[in-house]
């Protein structure tokens, strides 16, 4: 693996999945899943500040360069680019607005979110000028974002990966502590609570009743939604999927599930 401090150091063409760091089984399920699509894959490592509306949460976000740089190699990453932020912001910042879809949901409690988001990622695409790029589906507001402004870069979803008891695997999940770790697990049981379900009243019933039985989950919001637009889902809604997110001791954490299997169509 060859590690690089500027996008001029790589030809285009590459198959690009674009990080913050703090890389886990997550990251390296993308690496490989690029890996497995091309030969020329490359992955960055730039913690947009543009994306955190809180500036303890950006100096609190995890930094992990050996590991990084190790979970990269073993993953078949060809390309590590670290590029600096004079690279991505050379001058005065113009922000991209994320729209509607932008403000709502992860957007309405981070304020500027989504804007940051889109923003970094169209100047790494700019830069770079990638074939193809991956995205995670737990981050599912991010990704349908990001395949509304990505201009001849092809999108690829790539699965939620979980741990043993269903958590989404996140570079937040290093900041709970062991009881609330313990107590993250409610996330999932929620989604697949709404995913058994038989109709979609049950479903947001279901989700918050089992939120409710974990008193160190402080629920935020938990939807159905038509994964298309962001829309509430309806019984006609051909394609849902459920929505949630809230706080562990200071530590925010969403996850996502598809509806379309079960009682919900």
């Amino acid at each position: 693996m060859k590690i690089v401090t500027s996008a001029s150091e790589i030809d285009g063409g590459c198959t690009f999945v674009p990080t913050m760091g703090a890389l886990h089984a997550g990251h390296a399920s993308l690496f490989k899943l690029a890996k497995a699509k091309s030969d020329f894959v490359v992955a960055s490592i730039f913690v947009n500040p543009l994306q955190f509306d809180d500036a303890q949460d950006l100096a609190n976000y995890p930094r992990t360069p050996d590991r990084d740089i190790e979970i990269a190699a073993d993953s078949g990453v060809t390309h590590l680019w670290l590029p600096k932020e004079e690279e991505i912001y050379p001058s005065k910042i113009t922000k991209i607005s994320a729209g509607q879809l932008g403000n709502i949901y992860e957007g309405a409690n981070r304020s500027g979110h989504f804007d940051g988001v889109v923003t970094v990622v169209s100047r790494l695409f700019e830069l770079l000028k990638p074939e193809s790029a991956i995205f995670g589906e737990k981050d599912f507001q991010q990704l349908t974002l990001i395949k509304e402004i990505a201009k001849g870069v092809k999108i690829i979803a790539a699965p939620t990966v979980r741990e043993a008891d269903g958590l989404a695997v996140s570079s937040r999940n290093v900041r709970l502590d062991k009881e609330s770790r313990s107590a993250a697990s409610v996330i999932y049981q929620a989604l697949i609570a709404a995913k058994i379900s038989r109709n979609l009243q049950e479903a947001r019933s279901q989700m918050r009743k089992v939120c409710a039985t974990q008193p160190l989950f402080n629920l935020d919001y938990a939807e159905v939604i038509d994964e298309q637009d962001f829309s509430i889902a309806t019984d006609s809604t051909l394609n849902s999927r459920a929505i949630i997110a809230g706080w562990l001791n200071g530590v925010r954490l969403i996850d996502n599930m598809q509806m379309t299997t079960g009682g919900l169509r």
